[in-house]
């Protein structure tokens, strides 16, 4: 009696449209794997293209590609008359290549399979962990380093990406400027010009995939394995990152109330190639550099023939005053690299950011800059284009400064009146995160476990520390919520610390 053919449910395989791999090569990978696994076992009959195309509501062509894959490596065989079947392969073989598609798992003593920089970075904190699970925690008021994006007018957004699909597109679909579209550059370089003091010329920017885009291309052109650059300890992960990448020498440095302290900087490596900062709102510890400070560093960079690069990333939301005078506009040596992102005051998918470079460094970083990515995708660069010289940006962000001002109001009241005993709450004067600092005999790490326990995953100074800390804080966000979720949140905050339940 004929073998009948294995149905093959929906289920059991899910094909995504949106997907980078086609739809053929899923397919293939999915059947791949279930054969090597002995889920399909040897000489099971399989449906036809035709069937099987049906049931997973792809085309013939897509079905067909995917067996003749399967056919030419030999996982199936086809026989007129007798259809297609999974190949008989010896099972010592079969478990063998089963194996191969497991994900690999590093046992101690054996080499790994990855260049020292990529093992490096493997080994290293878990920077894209941290911030994705805080982002798909839903009970989490405190997220760290995350816009509102419930806000963004996305109906309008997709008016212009429609427009500009249609108008512009066509006349700029061949590749690009390695910098990006000139338009916005010079949209971008007006906008930070009046609302930043940076001095610029649309020529010297360039258009990266957000601020960890730019501190990449500039870590990777600008450094040699083993050179030393300063980081601030405390300091933001993503550029501890880059700067691994590109095979650096970490120099931690301390932060104090003033910012970077740039006598330790020198004491530690006084001729450091590089040094990145976030003077207006220093992350995490949420201080701004003084204008002591910011003299000096620029002092240092100067005499040492260094680069400063100014991590610029929230500054848009300043709540006291007009915004402090960006140190790229201070620089008379040309030594500072301002980045500046989309991520924080639009939304994080969007991944647009820029570099502002002098002109002695815009050769380099664009011939790398081509080796990289070529150029950011253009259509959001048209879009964004529109968004900013129509007035809508000015808007948005003068909208989202007054939500997060309230925010920021609401936690450092709620917090008083809870736990103003216990914390020594800062007031920033920027941004979308405050620090709360923990008693001295108080640990960080222990009062994460509790606030976990509670199901309150925020995190610690600490966390962001290379060095040990004398003293720990919390790092707690206030953008992602609202006034009344927040208070909530630090109630919650209260019971986990006074080890109620």
């Amino acid at each position: 009696m004929m073998k009948r053919a294995l149905p093959i449910e929906k289920t059991n395989i899910i094909l995504d449209q949106h997907a980078a791999a086609p739809l053929y090569r899923q397919l293939y990978e999915r059947l791949r794997a279930q054969i090597l696994a002995g889920q399909l076992e040897m000489g099971v009959r399989l449906p036809s293209t035709r069937v099987l195309a049906s049931e997973l509501g792809v085309s013939r062509n897509t079905t067909a590609l995917a067996y003749e894959l399967l056919l030419l490596e030999g996982y199936i065989e086809s026989r007129v008359g007798d259809g297609t079947r999974v190949a008989r392969l010896q099972s010592s073989l079969l478990r063998q290549a089963g194996k191969s598609v497991k994900k690999p798992s590093r046992q101690p003593g054996v080499k790994s399979p990855l260049a020292q920089r990529g093992q490096a970075l493997l080994d290293a904190e878990r920077t894209g962990d941290i911030y994705s699970e805080q982002a798909t925690s839903g009970t989490n008021p405190f997220r760290v380093g995350q816009p509102d994006v419930t806000h963004f007018p996305y109906e309008l957004w997709a008016r212009l990406v429609a427009k500009q699909a249609r108008q512009a597109l066509p006349d700029v679909a061949s590749y690009q400027h390695a910098q990006g579209y000139l338009p916005l550059r010079a949209a971008i370089a007006t906008h930070i010009g009046i609302t930043r003091g940076v001095q610029c010329t649309p020529e010297q920017l360039i258009l990266t995939s957000g601020s960890q885009g730019a501190l990449d291309l500039v870590a990777r052109t600008l450094l040699d394995p083993g050179q030393s650059a300063w980081v601030e300890d405390p300091g933001y992960m993503g550029a501890r990152g880059a700067l691994l990448a590109a095979e650096a020498r970490l120099i931690p440095v301390p932060v104090d109330e003033q910012g970077l302290n740039v006598e330790a900087g020198r004491q530690l490596s006084s001729s450091a190639r590089l040094v990145i900062v976030t003077p207006s709102h220093q992350f995490p510890s949420a201080v701004t550099m003084s204008l002591g400070r910011r003299l000096e560093l620029l002092e240092w960079s100067r005499a040492a023939q260094s680069w400063i690069i100014e991590d610029d990333y929230d500054s848009e939301y300043r709540f006291s005053g007009r915004p402090l005078q960006a140190l790229q506009g201070l620089d008379n040596s040309e030594r500072v690299i301002y980045i500046g992102t989309f991520s924080k005051v639009l939304f994080p998918s969007l991944r647009l950011g820029y570099l502002v470079v002098p002109p002695a460094l815009l050769p380099g970083l664009n011939a790398v800059r081509r080796l990289i990515d070529v150029h950011p995708p253009l259509l959001e660069q048209l879009a964004l284009t529109d968004f900013i010289v129509e007035g809508h940006f000015a808007r948005y962000l003068r909208k989202m400064r007054a939500m997060y001002l309230e925010r920021r109001n609401t936690l450092i009241t709620a917090l008083t009146q809870e736990l103003g005993g216990l914390l020594e709450i800062t007031t920033p004067e920027a941004g979308m995160h405050l620090v709360a600092w923990l008693p001295q005999d108080m640990s960080g790490e222990y009062i994460i476990k509790q606030t976990t326990q509670q199901g309150l995953p925020i995190l610690s100074l600490s966390t962001y520390s290379l060095r040990p800390l004398q003293r720990d804080a919390l790092v707690l966000g206030f953008a992602t919520s609202t006034p009344k979720e927040l208070q909530t949140g630090v109630q919650k905050l209260a019971r986990a610390l006074r080890g109620r339940s």
